[in-house]
């Protein structure tokens, strides 16, 4: 049975969608669907979200986890994509992972399994 209460779709509010495109797509191989000059859909293959044209607030909130094999190709990408590692690699029961900012200035973490 397929359950009915999980997270479904994220969205975030970014000043330039290109520029967002640019970074997710550079550093996470993420794919897009335009929907007009404001909205974009992303898929990063297992879940779907949006990047919604206005002002972020990105400070506080949910924290966004990503996972990723290889986190120090990860770390390189996020960083040529124009992102800032804010948290080196740490070791957590289970795996490993570190914390960026995009360039709208969103904190997220990329984890992988020890």
């Amino acid at each position: 049975m397929e359950n009915d209460k999980g997270i479904n779709y994220i969205e975030f509010v970014v000043t330039d969608i290109g520029r967002a495109k640019t970074f997710y797509g550079g550093a996470f191989g993420w794919r897009f669907t335009d929907y007009g000059p404001s909205y974009c859909e992303f898929n990063d293959g297992h879940m779907k979200g949006g990047f919604e044209a206005g002002e972020p607030t990105p400070k506080g909130g949910a924290l966004v986890v990503l996972y990723g094999r290889d986190l120090d190709a990860l770390q390189s990408a996020i960083t040529r994509a124009g992102g800032t590692i804010t948290k080196p690699q740490f070791d957590f029961p289970g795996g490993r992972r570190f914390h960026f900012t995009d360039p709208d200035g969103y904190e997220l973490a990329v984890w992988t399994k020890s």
